[in-house]
């Protein structure tokens, strides 16, 4: 069973380009259901059936998982048995009938204008690592891209003369998105003052941003960037590094952005998901009205 979640893997990396991110979430998601399989004493999946799938799933509810883990799981399996049912591994898809459960409707934390400001206030500019943080937070809060594609980013990425950015996406999709003048000018401080430093001069480096070691900077390091940052600037509301990337979005739908604009530079391939970000600038409308209305 495992040689057939090895070349599911490979044609998810292969064929669809995914990330490598993504391809372990998949792995172990997998890897779980192969595992619950065995304990039942199920060796092979022609043996597995619609029962087996759908007692994998009330296992994940009664061992407490989230309706989101549960969706997650039940989406990897219908990936999954797709792929086993095209290559002939199995005679049918037991998959096809099943529905994930109804999730409710998480809207994502943001920040407001003025702790956006705070937030990149924060680092010190005459520190190498802090010259980098600063043109880190003003990069991702420019154009919104995700923290992995700011991580991935290399040199010739970034063409700061003609104003813009190269990223690869999910699914290895390349967008182009604008850079503002404010993120231009740190980055380029960056390049100029502070990385020759974190790299110790060595010019073989492609990572666009680098750690204290000069090697390239991870999500794991970002994390406790921000999290610092959150922290010195007394930021009392959940931050993770996904929060300015919604902030982004939602700062330019309330400044009167096109919401297919959003999308394309969200990199999202369907518009429904950058649609949730509509539902937050209602809410601040809402909340705009009741504090300067007479009668709200």
């Amino acid at each position: 069973m495992e040689r057939w979640l090895d070349e599911f893997i490979h044609y998810l990396a292969v064929e669809r380009g995914l990330a490598q991110n993504t391809l372990a979430s998949y792995r172990i998601d997998l890897s779980q259901y192969l595992d619950h399989l065995k304990k039942q004493g199920v060796s092979s999946l022609t043996q597995a059936d619609r029962n087996h799938i759908l007692s994998h799933l009330y296992k994940l509810q009664k061992d407490g998982k989230a309706p989101a883990t549960i969706s997650r799981h039940l989406a990897a399996l219908k990936h999954f048995y797709r792929f086993l049912v095209s290559d002939g591994a199995v005679s049918e898809d037991y998959t096809v009938s099943l529905e994930s459960p109804k999730l409710k409707q998480r809207l994502p934390h943001v920040l407001s204008t003025e702790e956006v400001e705070n937030l990149l206030c924060q680092p010190q500019l005459s520190d190498p690592a802090g010259l980098r943080d600063k043109a880190m937070l003003e990069l991702i809060y420019a154009t919104g891209i995700r923290v992995s594609e700011m991580v991935s980013l290399n040199l010739p990425d970034v063409e700061l003369d003609m104003g813009y950015i190269k990223c690869f996406g999910k699914g290895a999709k390349e967008r182009i998105i604008p850079l503002g003048s404010v993120a231009i000018r740190y980055i380029r401080e960056y390049l100029e003052r502070s990385r020759v430093k974190l790299t110790k001069g060595k010019t073989e480096h492609q990572a666009l941003f680098v750690n204290v070691q000069g090697k390239r900077l991870t999500r794991q390091g970002f994390w406790k960037i921000i999290k610092k940052y959150a922290k010195e600037g007394r930021i009392n509301k959940p931050i993770t590094p996904h929060t300015l990337r919604h902030s982004f979005a939602t700062h330019l739908l309330e400044n009167g952005a096109d919401l297919r604009a959003v999308q394309e530079m969200l990199g999202h391939a369907d518009i429904s998901t950058t649609q949730i970000y509509t539902h937050l600038t209602k809410l601040r409308l809402r909340e705009v009205y009741t504090k300067a209305h007479p009668r709200a």
